[in-house]
Parts: structure tokens; C-alpha cells; sequence
């Protein structure tokens, strides 16, 4: 299926002819859809939004109002984690920022007569790098935030760089040292519910020795490990009142089983088997877009999921995936090929078909002016 696509970035410098020799050289990028995603996107009235910090773009896939398909690509630093506030913008993190978009359209309104929904960028914080993962807002409207480099769950601070609101038992200290890549974040009633973290490791890097199966999910309300011996989990979310995550070491999107009696911790319970490492999952109704990446082979090879895609003779994807929950199977899907192999985040965009994000620096940042609409009389 053909796919329209945009970009929103920052004007580039001149290169010299060296560096637009290199660039000649770049392999392309290659965009492929299933034949039923449009109809799917239109018929739920949603659009999807996913971050790729490899490629420096936060995407957005919709349909015009043609029905056919778009993809509107942003120009970021680095884009990781996304989620709603409570006002209807967006929340990302990037290297070494956090970002709050408001969607600047009224409900009649749209940009070229296609985007009903533009987000543009309102608040930035400055955090300086400290390799922000999941984001999310509490029901208080708080930013928090999984600050991976501190090893900690933290807050937006006016002066500081960050002010830490939880970390880990077994962490001992507040220092710059990814000890146990905590990434992800679940938020339940409002507030922080569980995190995954690779390990349980209190020394510098000490999560990679552990990426096979030293993998954890912690309860933060009760400061208790309720699953281990997973394969570097990622994107803890709460769905139907049950606990899903993606065991990206293994490929497998599934459920944190509570303890049985007698059992300290409880189980992980596969669903479903997707041909990559696994990072980014949204929920809409019974369905879970997750995101797929081509493993990182120089820094995470020997994982269980080569014997995966051995198994299945399947090469890795990179793009998202909507799986049935009932059906436990892929039923449409987003393909990236090409240069782009890595994604962190995915981000469900119910209300909207057709999104498009303003990059901060860009002439659409600069000239595009909206004001609060003038009351009658």
C-alpha cells in the first residue's frame, strides 16, 4: 500500500562535499502496511504515535481525509518515551529534555485540510542527559519520569535537574551509574504502580551481565519484586486490570501473574511471540500495538530471542504490530526497513485520525500563532 509522508525538522546546515558524499551513501528507508491498518485506524477513529531515537524522529501515522494513509515524521533530540498528560497534549522524553506538546486546534479546525490534531511544543525542561525512559503524568498532572542514568523514578524540579520521588531497595545510592537500566513505567489509579529494570544490580553497568535473565518487575506502591528471570523487560502497562509487559529479551508480549500461595514472586505468562526486540506498547479495546526493533547484535547478542527467530526462520522487524488480545495473533502491522531499525516508544492517539507534531526550531514553530478564542460579548 502507498504511503504520504511529511517532515517537520530544523533547517540543515551546509554540508561540505564530504559529508553530502556520506550522506548520497545513507541506505533508504523503506515504509510498508498492511492492507488493513487504514480501515483499522479509521474505523476506531485513532492514529498512532511512536519515537525512534536511532533515526531522531517522533512519527505519527494517520489516514487523510482521502484515506490514504500518512505518516508525519518530527525532527527530535532524541526522542524515548511517550504519554498523554491530563489536558490532552503529549509528553516526551529526549536526550537530555522533557517535552510538553498541547494540540493547538479547536475541534473544527484543521492545517491543509488534513490534520485535525497539530501538537505543538509549550514547555520544554531542560534535564541535561540522563537517559529519561518512560514518562507519564499522575493524576495530579505531575510529570514523573524513569531517570535510567540515577537508577531512580523522578519528578521536574524548577532549579534542579530533577528531584528523585523513588528508587529501588537494592539501589544504594543516588549517583550517575546505570546500574540496573530501570526503563519502564506503569501507572495505575494516577499513580506509579510498577517499573522494569534489566537486573537487580547495584554497580555501574552491572545490568548487562545480567540481559538473559536476570530481568525484574517491581511493585512501587509496595517496594517488592513480584517477577524475575526475565530477558531485559520493557513498557510495564496496566490493561483490563491486568499487568502486561514486553519481555524484549525473548520477543513476547504477555502478563505478570500474581504470586500463588507460598511463592515469593509471581510469573510471566507469554501471549505472543513478535519478530524483534520489544520495546513500546499502547492498549486500545482488545487490541495492543506493540513496538518491534532489530536487535543490537554488538551489545545484545546470545539473547533468547535468536533462537526465536531461529525457530520460526523469521528476520527481525522494526515497526509496530497490532495484536489481538483474543486472538493472541498479529492482525495488521507498520514495517520500517532500511536505516531505521530501532524504536523505544508507542503511543495510542484515540479521537484523532490524522496528527501532526511541530519540531521546536522549525518555521512552523516560529510563524504558526494560535490564541485563546475571544468570549461573545
Amino acid at each position: 500500500m502507498d504511503l504520504d509522508n511529511t517532515e517537520n525538522q530544523v533547517a540543515p546546515q551546509p554540508a561540505s562535499s564530504e559529508e553530502a558524499e556520506e550522506k548520497q551513501q545513507e541506505p533508504a528507508v523503506e515504509y510498508s502496511l498492511s492492507g488493513g491498518i487504514t480501515s483499522l485506524l479509521t474505523r476506531l477513529n485513532i492514529s498512532l504515535a511512536f519515537s525512534s531515537y536511532q533515526s531522531g524522529y517522533l512519527y505519527m501515522l494517520g489516514n487523510l481525509p482521502n484515506g490514504r494513509p500518512h505518516l508525519h515524521q518530527s525532527a527530535m533530540q532524541k526522542p524515548m518515551g511517550l504519554a498523554h498528560d491530563n489536558n490532552g497534549g503529549l509528553l516526551l522524553t529526549t536526550g537530555f529534555q522533557v517535552m510538553e506538546f498541547a494540540n493547538i486546534l479547536q475541534p473544527d479546525e484543521k492545517i491543509n485540510n488534513a490534520f485535525d490534531l497539530c501538537y505543538m511544543p509549550r514547555t520544554v525542561h531542560f534535564t541535561g542527559r540522563l537517559d529519561a525512559h518512560d514518562v507519564a503524568a499522575d493524576a495530579d498532572g505531575r510529570i514523573i519520569f524513569v531517570n535510567t542514568r540515577y537508577n531512580c523514578l523522578a519528578t521536574l524540579s524548577p532549579k534542579h535537574s530533577f528531584e528523585m520521588i523513588w528508587k529501588p531497595d537494592f539501589i544504594s545510592a543516588l549517583v550517575d551509574e546505570d546500574r540496573c537500566h530501570l526503563n519502564g513505567l506503569a501507572m495505575e489509579d494516577g499513580r506509579p504502580a510498577y517499573v522494569t529494570a534489566v537486573s537487580r544490580s547495584d554497580t555501574i553497568d552491572g545490568w548487562r551481565d545480567r540481559r538473559a535473565a536476570g530481568g525484574i518487575v517491581i511493585d512501587v506502591r509496595a517496594g517488592k519484586i513480584v517477577c524475575t528471570g526475565l530477558s531485559m523487560p520493557h513498557s510495564p502497562r496496566i490493561h483490563n486490570g491486568r499487568l502486561w509487559i514486553l519481555n524484549a529479551g525473548t520477543g513476547e508480549l504477555g502478563i505478570v501473574t500474581p504470586a500463588a500461595d507460598g511463592e515469593e514472586t509471581g510469573h510471566f505468562e507469554p501471549v505472543v511471540f513478535c519478530p524483534g526486540f520489544l520495546r513500546g506498547l499502547s492498549f486500545y479495546n482488545n487490541l495492543a500495538f506493540v513496538g518491534l526493533s532489530k536487535p543490537r547484535y554488538k551489545r545484545f547478542e546470545g539473547l533468547a530471542l535468536d533462537s526465536r527467530l531461529e525457530e520460526t526462520d523469521s528476520e527481525p522487524w522494526c515497526g509496530v504490530q497490532v495484536i489481538d488480545l483474543e486472538k493472541r495473533c498479529c492482525v495488521d502491522w507498520f514495517r520500517i526497513d532500511g536505516a531505521v531499525a530501532e524504536l523505544f516508544d508507542v503511543c495510542v492517539i484515540p479521537g484523532f485520525t490524522c496528527p501532526m507534531t511541530v519540531s521546536p526550531g522549525t518555521p512552523d514553530s516560529i510563524n504558526l500563532i494560535t490564541h485563546k478564542p475571544l468570549r461573545n460579548g
